[in-house]
């Protein structure tokens, strides 16, 4: 079942497994909120400091492939890791700017996952957005 204790621990094997050599600085929550239709996550500095990385709520139906949500979380940590709504020292101006979090996707061995997302969003995505 896809709860936010799950969430949780695909995030923390992510990060351990693929981003070994990143620190965590503060306490990173990571839940299933909203359902948003050209959005899969974003991330956000809390009021007491912690970051919040929020997934797309629609990711817990089981039909949304886990390598997506995986994709998802690792974009995230990304933005964390380059200093946005985290204690890192801020990176870039702007998150995406130059393919940034593309090109640090594929350096840590997500590449082949870019072009599986790419395929979902054409091919299944649209008719599961609909039927939420």
């Amino acid at each position: 079942m896809r709860d936010e204790e799950w969430l949780a621990k695909r995030m923390n094997d992510i990060w351990d497994l693929l981003f070994p050599d990143m620190k965590r600085l503060n306490n990173v929550v990571v839940r299933f909120k909203g359902k948003w239709k050209n959005k899969f996550g974003h991330i956000k500095r809390l009021k007491n400091k912690d970051t919040e990385i929020a997934v797309n709520a629609i990711f817990k139906d089981e039909r949304i492939p886990e390598y997506i949500i995986d994709l998802t979380l690792a974009h995230e940590l990304v933005h964390y890791f380059h200093g946005f709504n985290s204690p890192y020292e801020k990176k870039y101006k702007h998150p995406h700017k130059g393919g940034i979090v593309t090109k640090e996707l594929k350096k840590r061995g997500f590449g082949h996952l870019l072009i599986k997302e790419k395929e979902f969003i054409k091919n299944k995505w649209w008719k599961i957005y609909k039927d939420q």
